[in-house]
Formats: structure tokens, sequence, C-alpha cells
């Protein structure tokens, strides 16, 4: 995919995992899935940053509008699934720094996410966030536009994952629309599946 970024944004580089995951850990501190799939906001930070650097990094496409705000995508052909060498530090990371029963809610929401996940090319977008004290200022529009304008070029749908239910209206202007709602175990907050067909 031609991804457009324009002057505003940024396309991340590999020594980026550090300031992708500090902006991504700040946006996501009061997302109330995350919260419960964690047990609290400190696991955050480390996490993103893994996942950053062992899988958006070098196998998607992340940029970010300076210190504000940031966006790691998967597009066609990228690698959806967790590369096998960064399971040994997620599952560290499950047993050290969350709360009761962290491994077993991380594993049921894999397993939930890469059971629903689409099999048609699409471009698949796992974070999108925007530091709270840069939020109102229309930085999210200018984060998720560019690779929408590329779906749109291309001919590809877009999908996601919506963890928070505050964010849902965001999402629906921007052209998603719910596939299902995903409850990774009974009892816990959903994750809104959101498809957004090209225009």
């Amino acid at each position: 995919m031609d991804v457009a970024l324009g002057d505003d944004l940024t396309l991340a580089l590999p020594g980026d995992a550090d300031t992708i995951g500090q902006i991504t850990a700040d946006a996501f501190r009061n997302d109330p899935f995350n919260l419960w799939l964690f047990g609290s906001a400190d696991p955050l930070y480390p996490v993103f940053r893994l996942l950053a650097r062992r899988q958006y990094l070098p196998h998607g496409f992340v940029y970010r509008i300076g210190d504000a705000g940031a966006a790691m995508w998967m597009l066609p052909g990228g690698q959806f699934d967790l590369p096998i060498v960064a399971m040994p530090e997620i599952m560290w990371l499950a047993l050290t720094r969350t709360t009761s029963g962290g491994i077993k809610r991380i594993s049921r929401t894999i397993d939930a996410m890469e059971s629903n996940h689409p099999t048609i090319p699409h471009a698949y977008l796992f974070t999108i966030g925007v530091r709270p004290e840069h939020q109102g200022k229309g930085l999210g529009r200018k984060l998720i536009r560019p690779v929408l304008d590329a779906c749109d070029r291309d001919s590809l749908p877009a999908y996601l994952e919506n963890s928070n239910p505050a964010n849902s209206s965001f999402y629906r202007s921007c052209g998603f629309e719910r596939v299902r709602m995903i409850h990774p175990v009974d009892g816990s907050p959903p994750l809104e599946a959101m498809l957004r067909e090209p225009r």
C-alpha cells in the first residue's frame, strides 16, 4: 500500500519502540478492556513497547504525530500473528506485571482476537492513541486518515477491535461498523470488532 502521511506525521523507525510504547500506554491508561486484561495500567508501557519492537515496527506500519499520538497498523501481507520469539517475553510480563489470572486472560484474549480476525486481505489497526492532554484537537482523525485513504484507493477494507466504548462514535464517523462483540471470557469487558468497507 502507498500511504501518504503528509507533513504532520512521522514514520516510526526501529529505534522508536520506547516512544511508541510511552504514547500508546499513556493513551490507553483508562481503557476499560486493557485495565481488565492486565489488572492495572502499570504493564501497558512494557507490553506496548514490546509489541512495537517485536511486531509492528519490523513487520507493520507505525507512525506518530510528534510526542502526542501514534498508530500501529498491520497492512495486507504483513505478519498478523505475534512472532514466536516474542511469546516468552509476553508470558514473562503476564507472570510478573499483571494481577492474578493475567496469563489466562491474555491467552484467552489472543485466541478470541485471532479466531474473529478477518481472513480477507485488509488493513488492521492494532492501536491508535493520543495522550490525554492532546485529546479533543482532531489528532485522532489525522492519525487514522492516511491509511483509510490508502484503503479507499486500493479498494481494501480496514479492521479493528475497539477496546473502549467511548471511542465507538469516533470509529463510526470514520466509516467503521460493528461486526460483533467479543468477550474472551464470561463477564469480561467487550472488544468491539469493527470493519470499514472501502469508499
